[in-house]
């Protein structure tokens, strides 16, 4: 058996104690003591809930982790887009750096933790800035693919309460 075959019978055999070891390999602000619970919604319906009491934030685990961890020079992305037929490699600092400074342009605006944003941009690396942002100041986001027309969605996030959405989109009468 090969060692990925053997770590995914593990996985599936032993779910909770699989997953509490990988739990481990995370930068936890508190560590969850509940690896898997569920919700008994309806009868045949019940929702897994993984790490329901641990505490994290993943813009720090995805970019501040790694850097505080010698890791800033590394590259965090690479971007190619044979459409726009540019290539960029990104990395963990300048990461960083671009997602606190968006981050800090966000709580400007007034955004704060629980506030709901829909990001509106083309699958460019600013759209994982603008991701990685709201993450930090605990910021609910949704992405839209920035080919759908603006005044199609507009209407429907309306409707949502929505405190701010970036980039504002242009619409015509």
């Amino acid at each position: 058996m090969s060692r990925y075959q053997h770590t995914f019978q593990r996985s599936i055999e032993y779910p909770e104690s699989f997953w509490a070891e990988q739990a481990k390999r995370i930068p936890w602000y508190t560590p969850p003591q509940t690896i898997l619970s569920y919700d008994g919604q309806s009868p045949g319906t019940a929702h897994a809930r993984w790490f329901s009491d641990g505490e994290m934030n993943l813009s720090y685990a995805a970019l501040d982790y790694h850097v505080d961890n010698g890791r800033g020079d590394q590259a965090a992305i690479f971007w190619d887009s044979p459409a726009a037929q540019a290539k960029q490699t990104i990395s963990y600092r300048e990461m960083r750096d671009k997602v606190a400074y968006f981050a800090g342009a966000l709580a400007q605006l007034g955004v704060t933790k629980g506030d709901r944003v829909v990001i509106y941009m083309p699958m460019i690396p600013e759209a994982l800035v603008a991701m990685y942002a709201c993450a930090r100041l605990g910021a609910i986001h949704s992405v839209v693919f920035g080919g759908f027309a603006p005044m199609s969605w507009r209407r429907g996030l309306k409707m949502l309460s929505l405190k701010w959405w970036w980039p504002l989109p242009v619409v015509s009468n």
